[in-house]
């Protein structure tokens, strides 16, 4: 039986003591004697947050394959239990073995979010690991970052000894077994480290330098030793279907925020929306088989007894084999009970029938994302979205009985007007005019419900916008502010409500978003001060952070308030992503001119991650759309 970390009494005096003891069904346990390499995954966040990511789920069953290797799971542990930690000197532990994380080989972070990013501080300090790489010994665990953030791992790269650039699936395997020869050679930490650095996807931010212009850009990047190479390429899975997939997924002992089976169907999006790094970061575009996510489906409702499967996608309706995998669910899933959940669904009528066939009686909330106010500012950002296809979707949506949708959109875009502004107080009452034009008063149980929500745009890397300004939080105020009048004057403004997001956490998201080495300093500054779960609007404390960027000597406003000149290097350009920076440049450029791309499937546009298809040469200008599919 395994001894818990943590002693009854203080679990008896922390909220939720579940989400320290581990012990979840099909959470893996294997003989540490029996293994030779272990590996704690973390999500630096709380419990309920981190259990619902699936990336973790898909390496964590990915590593546990191996023979050889043990994965367990550690996340951030909440406010109240952090504080009996330092206070009793309780090294942070993974839930599996409850052994203390300083004792593996490896401590792998997913990073999901720029505002997590004291919490990976938090992580290694409760860990008792030196928080910078360059002070870590010989018998501390080597800590490699992931996910999306690590886009753009310079403001944190103090922090970690390498990052892996992309999928997790193709280059995990190589690297262990590097690691398990460096160790019978009796090779220490450095080697190892310039011996990863050769591994594709893998970088070693130490063994880099980089210098600065007298205006603070940068001048130039040097690897610091031979054979570390100038450029590192993501890792991508070409072939999503024969890969690791979680056919036993954990299930936690107290519901999380997204509690239920999750099937992703696909990777990438064809739709090229100029804000969305996701976008850009996953392509191309590839399917997995519907044969295999029809057997994985039931195998994971089986395994965990979720009554419900949520399909996920950026673009779910982009799927070719859409309407044969969601027959397939309907009929199975429907006599077992068994929710099914379609988030990213345009909605026009198939997915509209669709919902109608699995959502209860009780009709739940549609969503609308039509991101800008004005078809011109829909043009800039290449969303690909008109009103009239709006309106006909509200409209089909109406006569279908629901009653309740959202609509979100993003303040401060590129090149934003006060008429683009106005125009979402004008799109919201149109859509509430729909109803009323389209449901009879004898069908009507009340008012129709639309909730506007507005978030603050954040420009980000890899996108066309990453030469963009960001606004500043009174700019981004203003803007919400408009807005909301602007809502408050419409014939329909009883049927509207409006919320925006907090404009400082923007604001900062923003700097970190495209920050460079000289962040980690006010990082680990403000974590000094008392920053941590900045994710959490009750925790975020603005004033700390400001402090922290004033004792550092460093202006946020370098990072986020200014537009970038076109041949300004960026932090980030020597990672590839598979888009070409020409291609985002040539997007920059068409937003200016209110000019749309067409999407994937209809042209392709050589953005440069066609490289990626077999019998596709993005370099002869050559074009297979089928192959994009």
């Amino acid at each position: 039986m395994r001894k818990l970390a943590l002693s009854d009494e203080i679990l008896m005096k922390v909220e939720k003591p579940a989400r320290y003891i581990g012990g979840e069904v099909n959470a893996v346990m294997k003989k540490k004697e029996q293994v030779q390499i272990r590996f704690a995954m973390c999500f630096p966040d709380v419990y309920e947050i981190g259990m619902s990511h699936l990336g973790i789920q898909i390496l964590y069953d990915m590593f546990n394959q191996f023979e050889d290797a043990w994965c367990e799971r550690v996340y951030s542990p909440w406010v109240d239990l952090d504080a009996v930690m330092r206070e009793e000197k309780i090294p942070l532990f993974a839930l599996e073995s409850q052994d203390p994380i300083k004792d593996f080989d490896f401590l792998g972070i997913t990073i999901q979010y720029e505002m997590c990013y004291t919490n990976i501080l938090q992580v290694l300090d409760l860990s008792q690991i030196p928080l910078h790489s360059k002070e870590r010994g010989e018998n501390d665990p080597i800590v490699i970052g992931g996910g999306p953030c690590t886009y753009n791992p310079e403001p944190i790269c103090d922090f970690f000894d390498m990052f892996y650039i992309g999928e997790g699936e193709t280059r995990y395997r190589e690297l262990l077994d590097l690691y398990k020869d460096c160790k019978a050679q009796g090779l220490g930490r450095k080697e190892f480290l310039k011996r990863a650095a050769k591994i594709p996807g893998i970088y070693v931010p130490s063994l880099y330098d980089v210098t600065y212009h007298l205006d603070g850009t940068i001048n130039k990047r040097i690897p610091l030793e031979d054979g570390i190479p100038e450029t590192v390429t993501k890792e991508l899975a070409v072939d999503v279907t024969g890969t690791y997939y979680p056919r036993r997924p954990v299930v936690p002992f107290i519901k999380v925020t997204q509690d239920r089976v999750v099937l992703e169907i696909q990777r990438g999006c064809i739709r090229g929306c100029r804000f969305c790094q996701a976008g850009q970061l996953y392509r191309p575009v590839r399917e997995r088989d519907v044969e295999m996510l029809k057997n994985c489906a039931m195998d994971m409702l089986k395994n965990t007894g979720h009554e419900e499967i949520s399909l996920s996608s950026l673009s779910s309706s982009d799927y070719s084999r859409l309407p044969e995998l969601l027959d397939f669910l309907i009929e199975n899933c429907g006599r077992d009970k068994v929710n099914i959940s379609l988030p990213s669904l345009r909605i026009d009528a198939f997915s509209l029938d669709v919902m109608n066939k699995v959502q209860d009686v009780k009709k739940s909330s549609l969503t609308f994302a039509p991101e800008a106010g004005s078809q011109r500012l829909r043009n800039v950002i290449n969303k690909g979205l008109t009103e009239e296809v709006i309106l006909d979707g509200a409209r089909l949506a109406f006569a279908g009985g629901w009653s309740r949708v959202k609509l979100y959109f993003m303040l401060g875009l590129p090149t934003e007007t006060k008429e683009d502004i106005e125009g979402i107080g004008d799109l919201c009452n149109k859509i509430a005019a729909v109803f009323y034009e389209t449901v009879p008063k004898e069908k009507r149980t009340g008012r129709v419900q639309i909730v506007a929500s507005t978030s603050f745009f954040v420009p980000k890397p890899f996108t066309p916008f990453q030469w963009a300004a960001q606004c500043t939080k009174e700019e981004f105020l203003d803007k919400a502010y408009f807005t909301r009048a602007g809502i408050g004057s419409q014939l329909n403004q009883k049927s509207i409500k409006y919320n925006w997001h907090e404009a400082d956490l923007s604001v900062l998201e923003g700097v970190f978003a495209r920050g460079d080495r000289r962040l980690n300093q006010v990082i680990l500054k403000a974590y000094e001060m008392g920053c941590m779960y900045d994710a959490w609007s009750e925790y975020y404390k603005n004033d700390l952070w400001l402090s922290a960027f004033d004792r550092c000597g460093v202006d946020p406003d370098f990072y986020s308030a200014r537009e970038r000149k076109e041949d300004e290097i960026f932090p980030w350009d020597f990672l590839d992503c598979g888009v070409t920076k020409e291609f985002l440049l040539r997007e920059w450029h068409k937003a200016k001119e209110e000019a749309v791309t067409p999407n994937c499937r209809m042209q392709c546009n050589n953005c440069g991650a066609a490289r990626y298809r077999t019998g596709v040469c993005v370099e002869k200008g050559e074009t297979n759309a089928a192959a994009l599919r």
